[in-house]
């Protein structure tokens, strides 16, 4: 609710400044619209926030919906920038060039896929096995991991998620282009990460996964296994590759941004909007594994 007003006043700022003074005709002015991932919705809008301080002509408004929805807006002409926590798929760019639309990726941070779990849950490291197991059914109770006679309760986002794509890829299906294994019927599909974020503080037996902006001390981050070593989802192992579900983060257009969507672009890849995504737990560009750009 609170961004929604502060759109809103920001947006009634500008229809009415008109009344009070006359804006520079040299002062970038329009309208960007920003839709896709939900794991990028809340970094996208302080971007978007920090950005209109810059440039207080030009109204950025931004929507969630997940990975699919943006690109399928972008292909749409819908939108002006999708926000995606996955690659774009041959076929969507063979659509996108069918509509005359031509996606251009930009990386903007990088990320950890984190698995969560409740803080009353002793385990403190699965491997990738083992979260295909559960994921997929095989393994339904705690006991089997060596704890208590307790049924697994699988939290997933829904199937619009790039983060639902990225973890079916590879934890369900293990890297497998050939696998057909899909998730368990009985695993929980929400609405969005912060929904997994409440479910797994408040059930005992649950367990998702989630992008490392909404890890919360409210839930327990398993380590995960890669060449047999166990790693956290932190900045040096996301930039090493040494955490097993590191991905990039992208933002796409149609073609070379123009305009006021190249402003906005530029200045999500700049320092000052790098920041944003490390504050909110993100692993910006240009940052080295010690952590320093």
């Amino acid at each position: 609710m609170k961004s929604k007003v502060s759109v809103i006043t920001v947006l009634l700022t500008i229809l009415f400044s008109g009344c009070t003074e006359k804006i520079d005709p040299n002062e970038p002015q329009g309208f960007i619209q920003v839709k896709g991932s939900d794991t990028l919705v809340n970094v996208a809008q302080m971007d978007s926030e920090e950005f209109m301080k810059d440039y207080p002509y030009v109204f950025v408004a931004v929507t969630g919906g997940g990975s699919g929805v943006g690109i399928a807006s972008l292909i749409n002409k819908t939108c002006d920038v999708a926000t995606a926590s996955r690659e774009i798929t041959p076929k969507e760019i063979e659509m996108a060039r069918k509509r005359g639309v031509f996606p251009k990726e930009f990386i903007v941070a990088h990320d950890g896929v984190a698995v969560i779990v409740n803080k009353s849950n002793p385990i403190d490291k699965l491997t990738i096995e083992d979260l295909h197991k559960i994921f997929t059914g095989e393994a339904t109770n705690w006991k089997q991991f060596g704890w208590k006679d307790l049924p697994i309760v699988t939290l997933s986002r829904e199937v619009s998620s790039g983060t639902y794509s990225y973890f079916k890829e590879q934890v369900i299906q293990l890297g497998k282009k050939t696998s057909t294994d899909e998730f368990s019927s009985q695993t929980l599909l929400l609405s969005s990460s912060q929904t997994i974020v409440e479910e797994a503080a408040t059930n005992e037996g649950a367990i998702g996964y989630l992008g490392m902006g909404y890890l919360s001390n409210r839930t327990k981050t398993l380590m995960l296994d890669k060449k047999g070593m166990f790693y956290p989802p932190d900045v040096n192992n996301v930039l090493k590759g040494t955490y097993p579900l590191s991905r990039p983060l992208y933002f796409f257009t149609n073609g070379e941004p123009k305009g006021v969507t190249k402003l906005f672009i530029d200045f999500t890849l700049s320092p000052k909007g790098q920041h944003q995504f490390a504050e909110t737990g993100f692993v910006p560009i240009g940052v080295t594994a010690s952590g320093k750009n």
